[in-house]
């Protein structure tokens, strides 16, 4: 790999894919739109670790702009793109479904279009643990996952329907990566683990929708940036979960939190959301197989990582709103 393009390049995963792909020496294009869907103060930090860098340009634009997306492909000769730009949020969905689709379904075409015009070969698409809703644990990449619940989980649908499309008609390399909640430093501030340290930190009830008795496969950005760097040298179509293999309580990982911080966690309890999952485990076997890739990061040791980040931060992430 020369040069790859990896959009949302300030956004939590991609920024960390970016660092990891710029210390192997591959050089990187980074296009993000810089919304302010959350706090745009979290992506000038994670920017700022990026930009400096030998091998690293910024562009400040957005995928679902299909002439600004032509001529990035015109100006540079990809080897391959790493689509991470996404509309996120299961909840936020529902509010405001057509901004996903746009972003999420026509963005990603707009990406294969281009890939496709200007001879890419590999392209990778971020998609998500929402997709295996109701179906029996631990998810394995065979299950028919046709049934979504939620306009987020529906637009990643969409947009793995479009890759594999692309993979038959044009012979793409195509990977689709199944992400299972990932965490760790400089994370967005509508995700839980985010919003939890700063609450507890701050003394404010944590607002936890349910009993706190729901399961997540917790995974630290760090694997899953590992995890998408070796998906690029994956031929033809494939579909390969990224999880942690290790479902957690999130009352355990609130408990660790508070371990760190040295404070207790006040509680305002919710009811649960309707589009919200009992519990999620990856199946993994894929990824060790094709990847030679496994979550090595314990969530004791992740969590301790996220909150001296936040500890190290706190002067200006006091100022961040989460949501």
């Amino acid at each position: 790999m020369s040069k790859v393009l990896v959009t949302g390049a300030a956004g939590f995963i991609a920024s960390r894919v970016s660092q990891l792909l710029l210390d192997k020496g591959v050089q990187v294009v980074g296009i993000d739109n810089m919304n302010d869907y959350y706090d745009t103060r979290v992506k000038v930090h994670r920017l700022a670790g990026l930009k400096g860098r030998g091998g690293f340009k910024f562009v400040k634009g957005d995928i679902e702009d299909r002439t600004g997306v032509d001529r990035l492909f015109r100006k540079h000769r990809f080897s391959a793109v790493v689509n991470l730009a996404a509309r996120a949020g299961v909840r936020y969905s529902m509010e405001n479904p057509y901004v996903y689709m746009t972003t999420n379904g026509h963005g990603t075409l707009n990406l294969l279009e281009a890939a496709r015009r200007s001879g890419v070969k590999k392209f990778i698409l971020a998609s998500t643990s929402s997709l295996y809703a109701g179906q029996k644990m631990p998810f394995k990449e065979s299950l028919p996952v046709n049934t979504p619940i939620s306009p987020y989980a529906a637009s990643k649908k969409a947009a793995e329907a479009m890759c594999y499309t692309y993979h038959h008609l044009y012979r793409m390399d195509v990977t689709i990566l199944r992400y299972f909640t990932v965490y760790g430093p400089a994370g967005r501030p509508d995700m839980s683990i985010f919003r939890f340290i700063k609450w507890i930190d701050e003394g404010q009830p944590l607002q936890l929708l349910g009993d706190g008795n729901q399961k997540r496969d917790f995974t630290h950005v760090s694997d899953i940036a590992e995890g998408t760097v070796r998906a690029l040298k994956l031929k033809g179509y494939q579909i390969v979960n990224l999880g942690g293999n290790r479902p957690e309580k999130l009352m355990y990982a609130i408990r660790l939190i508070e371990k760190e911080l040295g404070k207790k966690a006040q509680f305002n309890f919710l009811p649960k959301h309707v589009a919200d999952m009992d519990a999620t485990w990856a199946d993994v076997t894929q990824a060790r197989k094709l990847l030679g890739w496994k979550s090595k990061t314990a969530l004791e040791a992740g969590l301790r990582d996220s909150v001296r980040w936040y500890l190290e931060n706190r002067s200006w992430l006091s100022k961040v709103h989460v949501q």
